[in-house]
């Protein structure tokens, strides 16, 4: 049985085609934009730094695999989005880039002479559906893998946007074209894959049938520094290190960790908020004196900042899965997540679940480890092992299983 990938972008380091290709049933990758060995040695000369990020566009891990790819007709696709983003539709940028690449794939297939029996299509949402209207009518199975929630997430920013006044700056509205697009490709799709158990949930009051839902986690590939990292017994007379990384905007659920900050201030504890920031002056400035925004950081200062840390926190509203659950347990923290995100944290074992929206859930499970010195101590060792869980073997049998029901 083999599988032929399509996806716009280098999500997750091309875990899906790795993880198939080191299985042996990567048929062929299709992507935008494919870094080769040329490419690598163009973009390290002076003078052309802004294409660096573009050499990481590619992974030794398929340097064996069939790899297709659209590279200049990608950077005019890059540029259109640009210019979509900077007049406030850049959705309607991405419905267009989707349309030129799943258009772009289609194209290239149709000239195939040589499928193989049993075949696979594997695509990701808002980039798939021309080529899902011509392989259907092939009779070729077809998967789409749902990023996020959807319109679900939409709506619950939304609602915090309301309740939260002038915290962001307002949004541009998501078309409706944006969200037909997606649902006429889980129409199409004969398996629609999520990340988490709450996107299968959000799928479904979407109107997509349970049957046609599977939920495979995200991977998570541990660093070696993070594997040598020692965690030494934590000082008690030290402040508490809480540690928010990410995007510092409503859906992660700043607010509410502003709000559990508040209800702690008067305790020994520390919140280090890394990422950038994208809540408003007077939000930032609300936060109590127990509370530091640090903005940006870079891969090293990620890896300093996991080493500072007592305690990891994703109060986050809506989440496809968030890998920084396991790339914290990686480095020995604790996880205090909600249930709005992948399934990573094993409550009393590895971390705590608290509820979206409450501050005050958070603040306790948070004094919980500062009364509890030893629950602390547990749950930074309990971490460690449930990261071999997310595997790239593990990725690669649960995408194996996908042809049961769908090829004869």
């Amino acid at each position: 049985m083999k599988f032929i990938v399509s996806q716009i972008g280098a999500r997750e380091h091309y875990a899906v085609a790795r993880a198939l290709h080191q299985a042996g049933r990567l048929d062929a990758l299709y992507t935008d934009f494919w870094a080769g060995r040329a490419w690598r040695s163009f973009a390290r000369v002076p003078g052309f730094s802004k294409l660096r990020s573009l050499a990481a566009r590619s992974h030794a891990g398929l340097a064996s695999a069939p790899v297709y790819s659209w590279n200049l007709a990608m950077l005019a696709w890059e540029y259109r989005l640009r210019q979509h983003t900077r007049t406030g539709d850049r959705y309607q940028g991405f419905i267009e880039v989707g349309q030129k690449f799943a258009g772009a794939v289609r194209d290239q297939l149709r000239r195939r002479r040589d499928w193989p029996a049993g075949t696979i299509f594997f695509s990701y949402d808002t980039g798939a559906l021309e080529t899902l209207e011509f392989l259907k009518t092939r009779g070729v199975p077809c998967v789409v893998d749902q990023m996020d929630p959807s319109r679900v997430e939409v709506d619950l920013v939304c609602a915090e946007a309301k309740r939260w006044p002038g915290w962001e700056p307002a949004a541009a509205p998501v078309p409706e074209a944006y969200f037909r697009r997606r649902e006429q490709e889980w129409a199409l799709a004969d398996r629609v894959v999520v990340n988490s158990e709450f996107s299968r949930r959000a799928l479904m009051q979407q109107g997509v049938p349970a049957e046609k839902l599977v939920v495979i986690p995200l991977c998570y590939e541990m660093h070696a520094e993070a594997e040598a990292v020692a965690r030494p017994p934590r000082d008690p007379a030290a402040p508490l290190r809480i540690l928010f990384l990410g995007q510092v905007i409503l859906r992660k659920g700043i607010q509410y960790l502003l709000a559990a900050a508040k209800l702690l201030e008067s305790e020994p504890v520390h919140f280090d908020v890394v990422g950038a920031v994208g809540i408003s002056a007077d939000a930032v400035k609300s936060a109590p004196p127990n509370v530091t925004f640090h903005g940006r950081a870079t891969r090293d200062q990620v890896r300093d900042w996991y080493q500072r840390a007592d305690v990891f926190v994703l109060p986050t509203l809506s989440d496809g899965f968030a890998l920084t659950q396991l790339e914290a347990m990686a480095y020995g923290l604790p996880v205090i997540a909600t249930p709005n995100c992948g399934a990573v944290v094993t409550p009393g074992e590895d971390g705590l679940i608290v509820p979206p929206g409450d501050a005050a859930a958070l603040a306790g499970a948070l004094h919980r480890y500062l009364t509890e010195p030893k629950l602390l101590a547990q749950h930074q060792a309990g971490g460690r092992g449930k990261i071999r869980q997310f595997s790239l073997a593990r990725l690669g049998a649960s995408l194996a299983a996908l042809p049961a029901g769908l090829v004869e």
